[in-house]
């Protein structure tokens, strides 16, 4: 038997190829699918109905899609906050080299939580920083997600050239490039699940130019590639970034990626801020994804990526709360407006972007760059029951008549209720699976534990 929700009387925004809108709406939930979107009320004669939700003024939209993340920095939030980029991460990585596995536990918990309660069911982290011996990180932040409920992507990251070598990393901060590979592989093996609706899944995904190896690039690549997994870096990310590549290596960022393998409709990047036309044109030729992160990008003064351009081309641009160490907030929904703002103070001005490009960003875009857009990211039939209903029926947003330009323009909209996988794992703004006062508590400790940890150091 196939249990039914039934969601009645709302706004619905599909974000689905033709961006079909209904004033007046509903979906039906399946077990774990979409059933039925459309206007006006449910089908009648529906079977297994276990609950229907009068949602009136409500917006229903695809759940939002976080495209780039490194969770441990949530328990070093508040620190270097007047630094550029590479001044910011000299700062940072001698206590980031000194994380264990209850930290990053306690802080994937604090991070997933963040974005969860504000309307995030398909998530990814990118984490890199492994010391020696400080225990199963990659486990601890997949056991984090699945708690949660929500949809999840490792990106397993790496760093072998460090400080001796070139690298802003600390000497041991840094895996071997034998060792990164291997537990890589590992990895990918061990918690990879290629099914339509899998909850977890793992891509390859080395740091940076600037602090690995070409041969970890290039050998990562492959390794992806034999795999059947996706691939992850920063890239592009500030001028700085840019002299390094051509100092180190010759040429820009773009024509070093491409050299080592990694460009390709199996890859996404961190940031591209600072993109020049010819590196725009070899996106879109090799539709090479883009995670889109605003506010980390402006906390660190990097620029303005030049996302227009970008969508224009046809490169596939989703949007990334980026680490919390560069992002404090850590809630997706913020970077749906932040993206439109930040963009409109570009060379495109009013036109950059509009509310409903920023919504698309945020969850078609999203699944796309995670290479998952034939699951979720829209309200289709057939597609996973992922979807998130907006309370614009507040003090904040009553006043907006346009459902899409509330959720975007105006203040963080409550979230009543958030589905993953047709289960709902938020309600009333409150996580359902997990403690969110005890996780305060524990990431509190954590950031604690860490700092006295880099003092003694």
């Amino acid at each position: 038997m196939v249990q039914r929700i039934v969601i009645e009387n709302c706004a619905v925004a599909t974000v689905d190829a033709a961006d079909t809108e209904y004033a007046s709406g509903h979906v039906v939930i399946a077990g774990n699918r979409i059933e039925s979107v459309g206007a006006g009320k449910a089908p009648e004669g529906l079977a297994d109905v276990v609950r229907r939700i009068d949602a009136s003024g409500h917006l229903v939209t695809p759940g939002l899609v976080n495209t780039h993340h490194h969770y441990y920095q949530w328990i070093t939030r508040g620190l270097a906050t007047d630094h550029n980029l590479f001044d910011w991460l000299v700062a940072l990585y001698p206590t980031w080299a000194r994380i264990d596995e209850p930290m990053v536990r306690a802080a994937a918990q604090g991070s997933l939580a963040m974005m969860a309660r504000g309307g995030v069911t398909t998530a990814m982290d990118h984490h890199y920083v492994f010391p020696k011996d400080s225990g199963d990180l990659s486990g601890a932040i997949i056991g984090a997600a699945r708690e949660m409920g929500v949809r999840f992507t490792l990106a397993r990251g790496s760093m072998d050239r460090s400080e001796k070598d070139g690298g802003l990393p600390p000497d041991f901060a840094v895996e071997s490039l034998e060792g990164a590979l291997a537990a890589t592989e590992a990895t990918v093996d061990e918690h990879h699940d290629p099914s339509f609706d899998a909850m977890t899944q793992v891509a390859v995904a080395p740091c940076s130019p600037f602090s690995v190896s070409t041969e970890l690039l290039r050998e990562g690549a492959e390794l992806a590639r034999r795999k059947g997994v996706r691939l992850h870096t920063h890239g592009s990310e500030t001028v700085e970034e840019e002299q390094f590549c051509k100092e180190l290596f010759g040429m820009g960022p773009t024509d070093y990626f491409e050299s080592t393998g990694w460009l390709g409709e199996d890859v996404w990047m961190a940031h591209c801020v600072h993109m020049n036309d010819s590196d725009i044109a070899a996106f879109a030729r090799t539709k090479t994804g883009v995670a889109h992160c605003p506010s980390s990008n402006a906390r660190l003064a990097a620029g303005i990526a030049r996302v227009p351009d970008m969508l224009a081309a046809g490169v596939p641009v989703g949007l990334g709360v980026d680490g919390t160490a560069s992002n404090e907030s850590g809630e997706l929904h913020t970077e749906l407006r932040n993206a439109l703002l930040i963009n409109r103070l570009g060379a495109h001005r009013e036109a950059a972007l509009n509310a409903r490009q920023a919504l698309r960003l945020g969850t078609y875009g999203g699944a796309q760059v995670l290479g998952r857009a034939r699951e979720t990211g829209s309200l289709e039939p057939g597609k996973l029951a992922d979807l998130v209903l907006w309370n614009l029926d507040t003090l904040a947003h009553a006043s907006i008549a346009d459902p899409v330009t509330a959720l975007v323009f105006g203040a963080a909209a409550p979230v009543t209720a958030s589905f993953v996988n047709g289960e709902q794992i938020v309600e009333n703004g409150r996580l359902l699976h997990v403690d969110e006062d005890e996780i305060a508590r524990s990431t509190r400790a954590a950031a604690r534990r860490l700092a006295a940890i880099a003092a003694r150091a």
